[in-house]
């Protein structure tokens, strides 16, 4: 099968993913063989490739926005038919026997695989998952459209869950990607009005676009204080601004998977009257099947933008340098 292979931790500018021809993967007992169509990219994807994060595997194979058809089956395996379409998302395995996994939060497992980091992803023409770990996907998206809501919109769906913003409240948004271009929808589907901070200028012109009833790069300029806030942006110097312009008992969200420090903040600017801050750390498979179940009644419809699976270099390097709309979807066969 083609892939494209990361052998080397290094810059995305220096087009460290290799196009590499390798034998097809077999499933294991309770795993299920995937034919790629289309699999996103993801901020998640750069910090795997440039050392972010502590390698787990090397060679390996980014992607974990992935979505294609069952090609094969391994023992025991008899959740999905040969040709069922499915998707793959981050949490590829839980240990569920952990305190963790035994109370229901199994994204906090004490020894989690993921995909595309501790297992090969979906860079590539084919994938392996346990069948209990893969999606089967609503035919309301398209291949395209469905891969954005394996990590951007479960992310975003548990970030909008731990920002506890109320029926018809008002919801900030730091930084405008793939993520938050799916929270818009659903907060603007369940009445409440959103607020989008951003830099660029691209980005809030799209967030006006859908719907979005104010778009700046200074929070100063918010025409209200929010009731809650959700940060994308991987950048902790915006945690203290954020608290800084959610309401007396709002509650700020972190979705990043990693984040630069958060500097010092003035306890009763920030944080006193109650004020809250939530971290986000993977996601449930509830948080999963719940947000593909919502996404297809309201319907969301992701913004993205295709590339051919050897264009995986350019596509991310764009993405780091905030040039992309919605998220970049590389596309894999016919």
């Amino acid at each position: 099968m083609k892939a494209m292979l990361l052998r080397e931790r290094r810059p995305i500018e220096t087009s460290p993913l290799m196009p590499a021809d390798l034998p097809d993967p077999s499933p294991g007992p309770g795993e299920i063989l995937v034919r790629v169509s289309a699999c996103g990219i993801c901020r998640t994807d750069l910090h795997v490739i440039e050392g972010d994060l502590p390698p787990r595997r090397t060679p390996v194979i980014p992607g974990h926005q992935v979505v294609g058809t069952v090609d094969a089956v391994g023992a025991g395996a008899t959740r999905f038919p040969r040709g069922t379409r499915v998707g793959i998302a981050w949490l590829a395995r839980t240990c569920g026997v952990c305190e963790f996994c035994a109370a229901g939060k199994e994204n906090l497992c004490d020894r989690p695989l993921f995909t595309g980091y501790h297992r090969d992803g979906g860079f590539a023409e084919h994938a392996v998952v346990l069948e209990a770990f893969a999606y089967p996907l609503p035919s309301a998206f398209r291949d395209a459209e469905a891969a954005p809501l394996l990590c951007a919109g479960i992310i975003g769906f548990r970030a909008l869950r731990r920002a506890d913003l109320p029926q018809g409240g008002k919801l900030a948004i730091y930084g405008f990607g793939s993520s938050a271009h799916i929270v818009i929808q659903l907060a603007l589907h369940r009445g409440c009005e959103v607020f989008v901070c951003t830099r660029g200028e691209q980005h809030r012109e799209l967030a006006k676009r859908m719907g979005a009833s104010w778009a700046g790069e200074d929070p100063e300029e918010m025409p209200a204080p929010a009731d809650s806030a959700i940060l994308f942006a991987p950048a902790g110097e915006l945690v203290p601004t954020a608290l800084k312009h959610v309401k007396k008992g709002g509650t700020l969200s972190i979705a990043g998977i990693h984040m630069s420090d958060v500097p010092a903040m003035k306890y009763e600017e920030c944080l006193f009257y109650e004020k809250n801050i939530r971290s986000v750390t993977a996601n449930t498979r509830q948080d999963g099947e719940d947000l593909l179940r919502e996404a297809a009644e309201v319907p969301i419809r992701p913004k993205v933008t295709l590339f051919p699976l050897e264009e995986a270099n350019r596509a991310l390097q764009l993405l780091k340098a905030d040039k992309l709309q919605g998220t970049g979807v590389l596309t894999v066969g016919g």
